[in-house]
């Protein structure tokens, strides 16, 4: 599980302005923010960095949630 969708969210920012960035269709970019498909390292990696977060903040610890 990811956070992409969530910290979109917090900073105003349009998955279409995230799939231009990566180069990836909107398709693609939608499925990870809707946690239908998980990004690779590399590509979790390039999203944090356009984000502005920490990989750690992308990643959602499903051991901590109720």
């Amino acid at each position: 599980m990811n956070r992409i969708k969530e910290i979109l969210n917090e900073k105003g920012i349009k998955q279409i302005w995230l799939a231009e960035k990566l180069g990836k269709s909107f398709k693609i970019v939608n499925a990870y923010a809707c946690n239908r498909k998980q990004p690779s390292l590399e590509t979790l990696y390039q999203i944090a960095e356009l984000l502005q977060v920490s990989v750690k903040d992308l990643i959602v610890d499903n051991k901590n949630q109720n």
